[in-house]
């Protein structure tokens, strides 16, 4: 992903509210194209050249421009997830827009709020991530035992290949087509929702 791409990006990100589709490798091209730059500094035999100036005043920028990126949308997806766990309506578009690192941290956010809810004001019902308003909410005494449980488990057939990426349980999965993988329920949710994995066992 070059500075031209990113910049036009973050600023279509900056004038929507909305959360914008992006490139599910957005982060890990850019990361490439940085790599490639670097190598281009450290090659260059004069590093007080224009030329070695104007390659690091580049990676710069890039940095920036990601680390721009990534706040503002994260700001969003905080938001969302506010919204969520007071029970609003939420967009699911706005959900299959976000890149499974965010809709990871999305899910996490809404239970870890959902929780310190539950534990400071008890005899509430909280959101469940990723759900509508419209769902009725879990109880407090719900919600504080998925977040003390073992992950549940699903097993699902692979449509896509994807890139590597964590789980909720902490491990890393690397998705290929046709592949049978067990993997945690909330992530499974997520992918099957993207056509990237069909689940076989979606759980009770």
């Amino acid at each position: 992903m070059h500075l031209d791409e990113l910049r036009t990006i973050l600023i279509s990100e900056r004038e929507t509210g909305r959360l914008l589709h992006l490139p599910q490798d957005l982060y890990e091209s850019t990361g490439k194209d940085l790599e490639s730059l670097l190598s281009e500094v450290y090659a260059n035999e004069d590093p007080f050249s224009d030329k070695a100036r104007i390659l690091i005043e580049r990676v710069s920028s890039i940095r920036e421009t990601l680390q721009d990126l990534f706040l503002l949308r994260t700001e969003k997806i905080l938001a969302l997830a506010r919204n969520q766990e007071e029970g609003h309506y939420i967009d699911r578009e706005e959900l299959k827009r976000m890149l499974n690192e965010e809709r990871e941290m999305f899910d996490a956010i809404v239970l870890a709020i959902g929780h310190s809810r539950c534990r400071l004001i008890p005899s509430t019902t909280v959101a469940r991530p990723g759900h509508p308003a419209t769902i009725p909410g879990e109880s407090c005494e719900e919600i504080l035992e998925e977040v003390s449980a073992v992950p549940e488990f699903v097993l699902s057939r692979v449509l896509a290949d994807m890139e590597p990426f964590m789980g909720v349980d902490g491990r890393i999965y690397q998705l290929r087509h046709e592949d049978l993988v067990t993997m945690p329920a909330r992530n499974a949710e997520v992918l099957c929702e993207r056509n990237i994995v069909l689940n076989i066992n979606p759980g009770k």
